[in-house]
């Protein structure tokens, strides 16, 4: 540590994100990437004349990415924002909504940015303990507090909550904002964006990069009821004005407008994922119920760690977390058919 850092730079602990290897030939199972390129109209738009114009700033509020996403889902584009990522969209929602008197609540075994953010942002938070089954059980958040944060489906678990549900919590919870991670939502959840104009304090926050295989683009978004909206506006505006680069709108923008490629490689990873599901079961694995392109399967007999090595010494990267409750399972992202079958024949020789 440097004498020059501040004291809250002291006490961070940083997210720490999936590795991302430096070595040919490994089968990368571990960061929930899709296996799929992106759409190839992404390819017509990186074209000489967005290259030539990015000498020009962007739109600062990426208004045709907005007018998209607007008409995708039904709501209008000032219901929309947009961000480098989703993890740049919470970052600036922590600030904007959960900086309150009373602690914010999210899962204990969760999205593990979302501790690290509010000991960046000075933000008091308490975890709710999953059910023994691993799932979220929202009467348990029936408390005071100074807002709500979950992913669905939930990660690392893969478990989404049904919109009834969801829709319950809303109506019980009216006083702070409640947010929806929804960066699997396309795997086999509900998403959450229908209920947005029944209830303003709902925030639904979704990524471009898994089900539409722009990860590298960084783009992420928010719906919401236009005042919340407004509040990200004002942060991001005292922040960063520009957060989304010309290339990366524009390849947004097609991503959603081809449809069709969307839903061909949605429906591969989910046949893939039951496909693997059913396979590692025959080799003595307890599978979560999946709604995400990830597995979270615990080793019956085996130790968890060690499989993990198992499987990088064959070429295979999965995630492990070294956490209570969940030593003892690894997260598998859902890979192309060949690359599951190539970790179902790693396992066996375990």
């Amino acid at each position: 540590m440097s004498t020059f850092w501040s004291p809250v730079v002291r006490e961070l602990e940083p997210y720490v994100p999936g590795e991302q290897p430096q070595i040919d030939g490994l089968i990368k199972l571990n960061t929930n990437e899709s296996p799929y390129p992106p759409s190839p109209k992404v390819i017509d738009v990186i074209n000489h004349d967005t290259i030539d114009r990015l000498r020009l700033y962007p739109d600062p509020n990426s208004k045709k990415l907005k007018n998209t996403i607007a008409h995708y889902y039904g709501v209008t584009a000032e219901q929309v924002f947009v961000g480098n990522g989703s993890d740049e969209v919470l970052a600036l929602l922590f600030m904007a909504f959960f900086q309150q008197g009373k602690p914010l609540l999210f899962p204990d075994i969760s999205y593990s940015f979302y501790p690290v953010y509010c000991k960046l942002f000075g933000i008091d938070y308490q975890t709710i303990p999953l059910c023994e089954d691993y799932t979220i059980n929202f009467a348990d958040y029936a408390q005071a507090n100074g807002g709500i944060i979950f992913p669905n489906p939930n990660a690392p678990t893969a478990i989404g909550k049904p919109l009834a549900e969801i829709e319950a919590l809303l109506q019980q919870n009216t006083e702070s904002v409640v947010v929806v991670d929804e960066a699997y939502v396309d795997f086999g959840a509900q998403t959450a964006i229908a209920l947005v104009d029944k209830y303003p304090n709902l925030l639904v926050v979704q990524t471009l990069s898994k089900s539409r295989s722009l990860a590298g683009m960084r783009v992420g978004l928010a719906v919401g009821h236009k005042d919340l909206i407004d509040a990200l506006d004002r942060v991001k505006n005292s922040f960063n004005s520009y957060p989304l680069d010309r290339i990366a709108e524009a390849a947004a923008i097609v991503a959603f407008e081809d449809e069709t490629y969307f839903s061909r490689c949605r429906d591969q990873i989910i046949a893939t994922r039951n496909w693997t599901t059913a396979e590692l079961e025959k080799l003595g694995f307890k599978v979560l119920p999946s709604q995400a392109n990830f597995v979270f399967a615990e080793p019956l007999g085996k130790n968890a760690a060690d499989l993990a090595q198992h499987l990088r010494d064959h070429k295979i990267l999965v995630r492990y977390f070294n956490k209570p409750r969940i030593s003892q399972f690894l997260r598998i992202t859902i890979g192309t058919d060949e690359q599951m079958q190539a970790l179902i024949e790693a396992l066996k020789k375990a």
